[in-house]
């Protein structure tokens, strides 16, 4: 079975020119309009609002509590990974830096003093000059030393990572957003300075219901296959123009909503010419096969609470009210018949809502 037929009668989607399509069934306009009941076999576009993200949008935090001196970028701008954003005040990590290096030298120092010491009584108490236990202390002296220059060593990495955060690059390619703080702020560690959005490749995103995700994964068995046979997507602008690159979906959260009871999915699409921006809103759309349906007018279908009836009209012209099992298209012109009806029967398709049981309908 294909991925379009998966989720075939479980999602309204949106039909352009359906009740055109030269397969409909033929139009009687008499007294009442009516249709007789063919399968065919069409293509829809499902819809589902989503909102675009970059695949690597980061936020730009800082990573100690320093004063701001200068800002190397504006609002919008395009940067390149490693380009330089900020910069804190550096005295105070550079001071640090000075000390624990200064520390490293002197516990090199006192090192290597006590491995002099302990090579020199090694060789004195081979020829029973000194005594073992001067040996042993001196070994140990050395020991000590050693781990006093490990320590110093960790010391002088903490604080060249300690100043190079007064430093602060952007990790990928993008545009840099909202520029928060300003030269002169004293800022807190964990502060959100700004984001860089990742524009080389934007993602989609949309939900779908729980009931859809089990439907895919009954027939398919797992979410990689889904991701696997999804049919290249396009997205929709709100003014309804469409993006000219075709995008596949690439994951899905795997986690439903408690609050929504839906599955988040992601499109990844490409974006070489920064058409598509973080934040932007519109339409993802994927075009559905449907094989081997009927469809049937909105005008057909007369509601009863929860059921649907369309009127079937017998060779004897008396109108007979069945219920159907039908999903709406979307387009506010046509549905699916999902059970109730059978190919090459007739229903009254235009003012069934003035029809009444054994109603002789002339058409």
């Amino acid at each position: 079975m294909k991925f379009t037929k998966i989720i075939y009668g479980l999602t309204v989607c949106a039909v352009a020119g359906l009740a055109g399509c030269d397969k409909m069934p033929e139009e009687q306009h008499t007294s009442y309009e009516t249709y007789t009941l063919t399968r065919q076999t069409v293509t829809v576009p499902m819809t589902w609002s989503a909102t675009i993200k970059g695949t690597e949008d980061v936020s730009i935090v800082a990573r100690r509590t320093e004063t701001l001196s200068a800002i190397k970028v504006k609002d919008g701008q395009r940067v390149r990974q490693g380009d330089v954003l900020f910069l804190l005040d550096s005295h105070k990590a550079q001071n640090v830096l000075t000390h624990a290096q200064a520390d490293l030298l002197s516990a090199i120092a006192d090192r290597d003093n006590a491995k002099l010491e302990a090579e020199s009584n090694k060789e004195l108490a081979a020829k029973g000059i000194v005594s073992d236990y001067l040996l042993r202390v001196s070994e140990n002296a050395l020991q000590s030393a050693e781990a006093r220059v490990a320590q110093a060593q960790a010391a002088v990495k903490d604080a060249e990572l300690d100043l190079s955060y007064c430093t602060i690059t952007s990790p990928v390619n993008g545009l840099v957003g909202d520029i928060y703080p300003h030269v002169g702020d004293v800022i807190a560690e964990g502060t959100v300075l700004t984001h860089v959005a990742g524009v080389s490749e934007m993602e989609a995103g949309f939900s779908l219901t729980e009931s859809q995700i089990h439907a895919m994964t009954k027939e398919l068995g797992d979410l990689e296959q889904v991701i696997r046979i999804a049919p290249p997507m396009m997205f929709r602008f709100k003014d309804g123009s469409e993006y000219s690159r075709k995008g596949r979906i690439t994951s899905l959260s795997g986690m439903v909503d408690r609050k929504t009871g839906s599955v988040t999915c992601y499109v990844t699409f490409p974006n070489p010419d920064g058409e598509l921006f973080s934040g932007m809103q519109g339409t993802v759309v994927m075009p559905v096969e449907w094989e081997d349906v009927m469809l049937i007018p909105l005008t057909s279908i007369v509601r009863i609470q929860d059921k649907a009836l369309v009127y079937r009209v017998g060779k004897d012209s008396l109108a007979t009210g069945v219920i159907v099992q039908v999903e709406e298209l979307g387009d506010g012109k046509n549905a699916v018949v999902l059970s109730g009806a059978e190919a090459g029967e007739t229903i009254v398709a235009k003012g069934a809502a003035n029809v009444h049981e054994k109603d002789r309908v002339i058409w």
